[in-house]
């Protein structure tokens, strides 16, 4: 790597780290219950939070024009059917945004109608916070439905994770009390809050940087060789800022981040990486300070950063070391100061192998799915880290709100492993982890691998779904399996070579985003009423202690080892018996 890519790994570390101890508090404090009270519920728990004094006015103004009681909290029952209610309606209208755009306005490039399966598949994609894209971008979608439809989902799918994490935390937080929180309040208030603002911010500094944000069409530009060229414009830069602060990762160009239009430099490029990292690790300090042990915090960020490092450093590594195959052809893959160096298949020029390798880790880390160089075209265990970082549950540092929730279902696992060393019952932060959480977790942890190898394994043997695949043999099989694994953890990035936009892989992709987010979800709602209910049990001689190195390296094993027993035979047959191949 070049003193500059060094320089680039080190400013994103310094900067999230710093950015998630800001952060954290504020997000404890827009979400978390007021210290001084215990056993009530609605606003009588909620502590103050900045900026109360203006958004306070705004949402009661929402909540009157919607209808919604925000002075009454919900059972885990009541706010999961709330949960849904909201996605189902959000994925009917979207459908049909995609489905009458043609005749709707704000249509410049006169976009079609979105055909049935493709909209059914690009509805539930971002809805569940996915962003798969089986269509281009600046050619299948008008501007109206990339604003109301696409950038709406961008804000409120994230947030609906958030709300599901702190349902949890208040789970863990709190005793003997059915209520969990209101739906609905919890979406206002990260809407307001939270996202609204930072993506306001961010959309300012990326126009600033030459990112594009108007409504025209396409431009014609003649060259002085007399060609003509298309220029496509757009409202892109609102819609770049939310795609990554929401770890949505749809682009509003078929090239997604590799755009110079969505992602003009290597200032953009670090701003883009910062942003998808820092709500996700951001959300941990906000744990440690709503459960009231800021350590516990700092246990969860130490194993998220673990898994996010360790992939960085596979995928920039193997990059950078380039093709053998080239090296032994006599090519130069080596690093100066004419060349980026390292493997510059699929990469943009701007930002190299190395920052292919970073941008790469980071985005299948979090559920973000952008890319900013070709994934398909990466070495075979270069390519196998951001498929590993989807196969661990992306909860390093994972999707806002998704990746602590996942994290904390693995620290469940994690203590009742260690309760089972040390002959007692388990227990977490206080709460007894008993069979009814157990037989919870176990369902987390088995219903997405479930789909993925089984939509994968009818992907391979049956014909029409075999002829999408571009490349026969070991890499073909890990396209397949990158496309399930990435649309079962609502990732979104994609392999090239396997052509997506068909009958078959419209619809199980789309079933695999359902499984993903909904069958995840409810268990952890349920996983939170359960605790919730429970009376905290002062800490014994035999108790495991949670927040401390050993239990984040216990944590990070965990995920490791789980994810490993479960994936490997898959992995051992597509990208490490295509590197044993070179």
């Amino acid at each position: 790597m070049s003193t500059s890519s060094w320089l680039q790994l080190l400013a994103i570390i310094v900067l999230v780290a710093g950015g998630t101890r800001l952060l954290g508090p504020y997000l404890a404090a827009v979400y978390g219950d007021d210290d001084d009270v215990d056993g009530a519920t609605g606003p009588a728990r909620r502590a103050k939070a900045p900026g109360d004094r203006i958004f306070n006015p705004i949402e009661r103004f929402i909540y009157r024009l919607c209808g919604i009681d925000a002075d009454r909290e919900q059972r885990w029952t009541s706010y999961a059917l709330s949960l849904l209610a909201f996605s189902l309606v959000s994925v009917l209208a979207l459908y049909a945004l995609l489905r009458f755009q043609h005749v709707l306005p704000l249509n410049p490039t006169d976009a079609p109608a979105v055909p049935g399966p493709l909209a059914f598949n690009t509805a539930v994609s971002f809805v569940t916070n996915t962003n798969w894209q089986n269509y281009g971008g600046e050619l299948a979608m008008s501007h109206l439905t990339q604003m109301i439809g696409l950038t709406v989902q961008n804000f409120v799918s994230p947030i609906v994770g958030l709300c599901v994490a702190m349902v949890l935390i208040r789970g863990l937080a709190r005793r003997r009390i059915d209520a969990v929180g209101n739906f609905w309040v919890d979406l206002v208030r990260g809407t307001t809050r939270i996202f609204l603002p930072l993506a306001f911010i961010a959309a300012l500094v990326l126009v600033s940087q030459g990112v594009i944000q108007n409504f025209h069409g396409f431009t014609t530009a003649h060259s002085v060789a007399g060609g003509s060229q298309l220029i496509p414009g757009g409202p892109v830069a609102g819609q770049e800022a939310i795609k990554q602060l929401g770890q949505n990762g749809g682009g509003f160009f078929n090239a997604n981040s590799m755009h110079p239009f969505e992602n003009p430099n290597g200032f953009t490029n670090l701003l883009q990486i910062v942003t998808i990292l820092l709500i996700p690790f951001a959300l941990t300090y906000a744990y440690g300070r709503m459960v009231r042990n800021q350590k516990q915090g700092w246990v969860i960020f130490g194993a998220m950063f673990l898994l996010w490092f360790g992939t960085v450093a596979l995928a920039t590594g193997m990059e950078t070391h380039g093709n053998p195959e080239l090296t032994a052809r006599g090519a130069n893959q080596a690093t100066s100061s004419i060349q980026s160096g390292g493997n510059m298949e699929g990469k943009e020029t701007r930002f190299g192998a190395a920052g292919c390798g970073v941008f790469s880790a980071s985005t299948t880390g979090t559920s973000t799915g952008a890319v900013n160089c070709a994934h398909d075209s990466m070495t075979p265990l270069g390519g196998m880290a951001p498929l590993a970082n989807m196969m661990f549950g992306e909860v390093s540092p994972g999707g806002t709100g998704a990746g602590l929730y996942g994290m904390l279902i693995f620290a469940l696992l994690s203590v009742f492993i260690a309760g089972l060393m040390v002959g007692r019952t388990p227990e977490y932060l206080g709460k007894k982890i008993q069979a009814a959480e157990m037989k919870l977790v176990v369902l987390y942890i088995v219903v997405v691998p479930a789909a993925i190898l089984a939509f994968a394994a009818a992907s391979v043997l049956i014909p029409s779904a075999k002829a999408s695949i571009l490349n026969p043999g070991p890499h073909g099989l890990t396209e397949v399996v990158y496309g399930f694994t990435s649309a079962a953890n609502n990732n979104g990035s994609a392999f090239g070579g396997l052509t997506g936009n068909t009958n078959w892989y419209n619809t199980t992709l789309g079933l695999s985003m359902l499984i993903g987010r909904f069958l995840l979800i409810v268990p952890v709602l349920a996983i939170a009423g359960s605790l919730g209910r429970k009376q905290r049990v002062p800490a014994t001689a035999g108790t495991f202690p949670t927040d401390t190195g050993l239990f984040a390296a216990l944590l990070t094993g965990v995920v490791v080892i789980v994810v490993g027993l479960t994936y490997f035979p898959v992995l051992s047959l597509g990208p490490i018996v295509e590197h044993l191949g070179l």
